[in-house]
């Protein structure tokens, strides 16, 4: 996807699979809802005015074809935040068209992650902020070996399913 900077929120140091072009930026202490908001807040730094898109690194099926259409120039004029469910009700995406320190904490601190609601929680926290939505597909979010499964299945083209087959094979010679 075009995009004016790449950056890559990280709980650790990156390997030899980070593409280039990437900007790695140190991930924040405490809860997932206050990590997110964080990488808004330095989004919103390093380029005031510019939109903002976080997408989780659980979605590998994910492809620059899924985001093209909806945040195409045309469908981006007017949306203010776009959100991607995920199929366990959580959410993979959420954008920002202007995002800023506050905002991102409005929206995400105090939003319980990981449970089946999250993604209705922050879907109200965005409709009561008077933002006009952009939605994104829904997808399935990899938490489970079922999940990997059934993502790999999606794209089976994909690193990702070449990298499940070598792990099954492998657990199926152990076995």
């Amino acid at each position: 996807m075009p995009a004016g900077r790449r950056v890559l929120v990280l709980d650790g140091e990156p390997g030899d699979w980070l593409p280039p072009g990437w900007e790695v930026v140190a991930q924040t202490g405490g809860g997932l809802d206050e990590r997110l908001a964080a990488a808004f807040a330095h989004a919103a730094r390093v380029a005031p005015r510019a939109p903002a898109l976080l997408v989780g690194m659980d979605t590998p099926q994910l492809s620059a074809a899924a985001l093209a259409e909806p945040l195409s120039a045309a469908r981006r004029a007017g949306t203010d935040a776009w959100y991607g469910p995920a199929a366990d009700g959580g959410f993979w995406a959420l954008g920002l068209a202007r995002p800023t320190a506050d905002l991102a904490a409005r929206l995400l601190h105090g939003v319980p992650m990981s449970t089946p609601g999250t993604g209705a929680a922050l879907l109200e926290r965005l409709t009561a902020s008077d933002l006009t939505i952009g939605h994104l597909p829904s997808l399935t979010d990899v938490d489970t070996i079922d999940d990997a499964r059934r993502v790999a299945a999606e794209a089976p083209n994909s690193r990702f399913a070449a990298q499940l087959r070598t792990v099954n094979l492998t657990s199926e010679v152990a076995s």
